[in-house]
């Protein structure tokens, strides 16, 4: 990964951390994106202590944020002209409905929306750094998921588990439109189920699920271990031309019948557009 720039989300703890400090050891730039700076700037000094002089650099943003995501993907397209490999590792799961100040439900807003909105602002980057890979954190949550297009929002029936399930069908869904999309370009893009990790995943949740997690961690793997397949996928030549894939344990697996619907992918895909044109709007007409 020597001379290789890697942007990432849901880096400054678990598997998105431990991603970025495996591949910086391997040689590689690392440009992450935060919302805490305090966690950012300990995440630096680790970057800095495993792999120095290499130019590591930190953006804040709130990603759950489309204006904040898309403002950030510009500020990094414009200070990154080659962009190697995109990982969308950022992610939570809320046990009560809450909505951003743009209208969308929360988890929706941070698990899918934000790989869609910072993907596209970095695509022209990727394309023309090719060969190029974009990674995506998904789960094996996604089984039994479907996804209601009259209630993307889930305004009907919240469940926190539920609702991240559909934000990681999603996930999945947005990985194959995406491949399907950049055929031809150079640039791959594939997603992974990475274990159920010991990580601050749920420490925020609230709820039965911000009870059961804590618990639960006594039984999951690392957060190294956990990071395997994202490193894999973003490094190893192995998959260089492998794209629109679900992988498991550094292997490519059959997701739900939902998450192999390819109408399901691009009515998504259209309608995560249409949201993200529709505030894209907003902030020009307030600007």
């Amino acid at each position: 990964m020597k001379g290789k720039t890697i942007v990432a989300t849901g880096a400054t703890s678990g598997i998105g951390e431990a991603a970025v400090l495996e591949l910086a050891g391997l040689g590689a730039r690392i440009v992450i994106v935060a919302r805490d700076e305090a966690r950012a700037q300990a995440t630096m000094r680790k970057l800095e202590a495993k792999a120095p002089k290499l130019g590591h650099r930190m953006h804040l943003a709130d990603l759950s944020s489309m204006a904040e995501t898309r403002k950030v993907g510009a500020a990094i397209a414009a200070s990154e002209p080659r962009i190697d490999v995109l990982i969308n590792n950022a992610g939570a799961l809320f046990s009560e409905r809450r909505v951003t100040p743009e209208g969308l439900e929360l988890t929706f807003a941070l698990n899918h929306m934000a790989y869609f909105v910072l993907t596209e602002a970095l695509r022209d980057n990727l394309v023309a750094s090719t060969p190029s890979r974009v990674v995506s954190t998904s789960s094996s949550a996604h089984q039994g998921a479907s996804l209601d297009f009259d209630d993307l929002q889930s305004a009907k029936g919240y469940g926190g588990l539920k609702v991240y399930g559909r934000s990681k069908l999603a996930n999945i869904l947005f990985t194959r439109e995406l491949a399907r999309r950049l055929a031809g370009t150079g640039v791959t893009a594939n997603c992974l189920h990475p274990g159920a990790v010991a990580t601050r995943f749920g420490s925020s949740s609230g709820g039965f699920a911000g009870l059961v997690i804590p618990f639960l961690r006594l039984f999951f793997i690392s957060p190294e271990k956990g990071a395997d397949t994202i490193v894999y996928l973003a490094s190893s030549p192995e998959v260089a031309k492998t794209t629109g894939e679900y992988f498991i344990n550094r292997k490519i697996a059959e997701p739900s019948a939902a998450g192999r619907d390819d109408a399901a992918a691009k009515r998504l895909w259209e309608a995560s557009e249409t949201l993200a044109g529709a505030q894209s709007q907003k902030e020009r007409a307030t600007g």
